[in-house]
């Protein structure tokens, strides 16, 4: 009988390879470690997830999501960006926002609000409107100051009330600002306007830049990391850098330590936001294998340094993520896979935090 199982196993194993499926060991599969528990005790606010409505009917999936020791904070995928709250200028539609915004109150988790100003997924209101630089500067106030202060103090922690992405994907890769009708309008002038409106709305949010391409040190860090110093010289306020981190893998950017290290030293706090590492599919041993290693080099550069408060995935299974439907042929980017079991990248995670 001995003999028969194990040659079952073997079986069972060439058939997951070569059919492209990943094969994780077993202490994936039956790990206790609770992420945001172990986060907290290495001293960071939280460990959380990107989530979105559509995904709340699955219940299998929300058993996970919804354990706060698991997830401490979530972030809201689409419902809160500018095209779901204000449809129609002056017209605030806040029915999906709030249903993302509820789950974390009655989860006892924080929220990070995503976002006030992106260039993307905008109303044709905005990018065909037309609007004189004054108008633009009038909406956009308008919009950031009603949004965040809609989910003023609404989750409450011992910092702040929200976290906000107010500024999303501003800068190219080259660290030029990125040209929309943002910047072909205002200039430069949107960016203390969105700020300045956000922090009015809510005093005790803390008010974030948000963007990829910036883990490592570049063009672009370098870039943001003199926006940051003239925003402070002008007295605009900004309180962190939210890092996406969306990688390949195998690729990751080199010192990112020391990248996170040049945002705080400007005095601003460092999260990771979006945190995915996407492989060309199949999915081999030897990719997930990489992939843990991966996910434990992000989380390792967070852990050593204080100022980076914490580490949100761009939701956390594959079954939910954005990467296939974005990169043609790639995809099992998260830590759990399409069933809901934990990958070699859960352990890569908690070896990051050295628990």
């Amino acid at each position: 009988m001995k003999v028969l199982l194990s040659h079952l196993f073997i079986l069972a194993a060439f058939t997951n390879f070569v059919c492209g499926l990943a094969v994780a060991p077993s202490p994936q599969a039956s790990s206790s470690a609770q992420l945001h528990t172990i986060a907290k005790q290495k001293g960071k606010l939280y460990f959380g997830t990107a989530t979105d409505n559509p995904e709340l009917t699955d219940t299998p999936y929300t058993a996970i999501l919804d354990d706060n020791q698991m997830f401490g904070q979530i972030t809201a995928a689409n419902s809160m960006k500018w095209d779901a709250t204000e449809p129609s200028r002056g017209t605030f539609t806040f029915q999906a926002g709030d249903v993302i915004a509820n789950l974390a109150k009655a989860n006892g988790q924080l929220l990070r609000g995503h976002n006030c100003v992106w260039h993307n997924q905008l109303p044709s209101w905005v990018t065909a409107g037309q609007f004189s630089k004054t108008d633009l500067l009038s909406i956009v106030q308008t919009h950031c100051s009603t949004l965040v202060g809609h989910y003023k103090g609404q989750v409450s922690y011992c910092r702040s009330q929200v976290s906000w992405d107010v500024l999303n994907e501003i800068m190219n890769d080259d660290g030029t600002f990125a040209q929309d009708v943002f910047f072909d309008t205002t200039g430069t002038d949107y960016i203390a306007t969105a700020l300045r409106a956000a922090r009015a709305a809510d005093p005790n949010a803390r008010l974030y830049m948000n963007d990829f391409n910036i883990e490592g040190p570049g063009a672009k860090s370098t870039a943001y990391q003199n926006l940051i110093r003239t925003l402070q010289s002008e007295g605009v306020p900004i309180d962190g850098i939210g890092m996406q981190s969306h990688f390949i893998v195998g690729e990751l950017p080199p010192n990112i330590q020391q990248n996170i290290e040049a945002f705080t030293a400007l005095g601003v706090e460092v999260a990771i936001t979006e945190l995915d590492v996407r492989m060309t599919l199949p999915s081999t041993p030897a990719l997930l294998a990489q992939q843990q290693k991966d996910y434990q080099t992000v989380i390792e550069a967070c852990n050593a340094v204080p100022k980076c408060i914490g580490v949100t995935l761009w939701d956390f299974t594959d079954k939910f993520s954005w990467v296939p439907g974005a990169f043609a042929g790639q995809g099992a980017a998260c830590p759990w896979d399409e069933n809901l079991q934990q990958k070699p990248a859960f352990s890569g995670i908690v070896s990051g935090f050295g628990a």
